[in-house]
């Protein structure tokens, strides 16, 4: 029994020597070699859209979102946060299952880009503006409902407001102008696309108030976006925002900048002195400036130089008269004369 033993150690050690490993691998790395070149592919569920398309569809609408905050603080009269929170592609139907009921849905169009876009707009955002358009202080309501015929007359001019401020955002792909179609309440009902089409989902946060929180997105179906696609790469993004800006668009800037306020100071002189006269410094001492009573004095816009002033008063109220814009060099030479 012991001999039959030891002879079947010893063919299997033969057969385990004659036998050649190098012809029979099974690590992780042959389906990587036997995959190599290949591109996975989902016919239920195709990727249309690239990282490089869905990077540039953030940015530009991350740029939207900081316009429309202030479209919508300015028009509602109260603080209102848009932010983009996500960029996805999905299916049609997948994206309206996902919708929450009811939502308000503003259907509309980009000309010339083919196809209609949908706006949905949670009612928590919606209420809150209602009731600020209404007179009151931006409250939301709590319990969902769906709008009443006066609500969604208020509603369809906000929504015209937030669809037209895509122009400017879209400008660095192509021009185009907005036209609202139709506003509805169920996802299931609108029917833009296929519900195998793939739909690129751009989600915002909206903030009201400072205490309000709701959603906001924008579906553009594939066919709609499909003849820009080369255009939607940063790159591209980043080049045509280089091209100087027409008559019409410099108008509509210097307007938005006319109501911004800015910090205005004149600057009558400046001398150095010791902290120990600084801490000894009493009501009625005097210091002496660097600067004679027959000076220009420097007019300060936001803490940077930019005019010549000469001082008075205007109804018994000190005052300057700005005599020119302010030139570094000039600055410099009439002191050095004055020493």
């Amino acid at each position: 029994m012991a001999d039959f033993q030891e002879k079947a150690n010893d063919d299997s050690i033969v057969k385990e020597s004659n036998f050649d490993k190098s012809e029979f691998k099974f690590s992780s790395d042959d389906s990587e070699d036997y995959q190599k070149g290949y591109k996975l592919y989902n016919f239920r569920r195709p990727d249309k859209f690239s990282k490089e398309h869905l990077r540039a569809l953030q940015d530009i609408h991350r740029e939207y979102s900081r316009q429309l905050s202030l479209v919508l603080t300015a028009y509602l009269r109260m603080h209102v946060e848009v932010e983009v929170v996500s960029t996805d592609q999905l299916t049609y139907d997948e994206f309206t299952r996902s919708m929450p009921s009811p939502i308000t849905i503003g259907i509309f169009e980009l000309s010339p880009l083919p196809g209609q876009i949908l706006l949905g707009i949670s009612f928590e955002i919606l209420s809150s503006i209602v009731d600020r358009m209404l007179g009151g202080i931006g409250l939301m309501e709590e319990k969902q409902r769906e709008l009443t015929d006066i609500e969604v007359a208020l509603v369809k001019k906000v929504i015209e407001k937030i669809v037209k401020n895509l122009e400017q955002s879209w400008s660095t792909i192509i021009p185009v102008v907005s036209n609202v179609i139709g506003i509805d309440n169920n996802y299931q009902i609108v029917q833009i696309a296929s519900t195998g089409e793939i739909v690129a989902l751009i989600t915002f946060e909206v903030k009201v108030a400072g205490k309000y929180f709701g959603l906001m997105s924008l579906c553009f179906p594939y066919p709609v976006l499909e003849t820009v696609l080369t255009n939607l790469s940063t790159q591209h993004i980043f080049q045509t925002k280089g091209i100087i800006a027409t008559t019409e668009e410099r108008q509509k800037m210097i307007q938005k900048l006319n109501t911004s306020t800015v910090d205005l100071s004149v600057l009558f002189g400046s001398t150095d002195i010791t902290l120990a006269d600084f801490i000894d410094l009493k009501e009625g001492d005097i210091i002496k400036l660097d600067t004679k009573s027959t000076d220009d004095l420097i007019v300060k816009v936001n803490g940077e130089k930019k005019y010549f002033a000469r001082p008075g008063t205007l109804q018994n109220k000190a005052s300057v008269r700005i005599t020119e814009k302010y030139d570094n060099q000039k600055f410099l030479l009439n002191h050095y004369y004055l020493k």
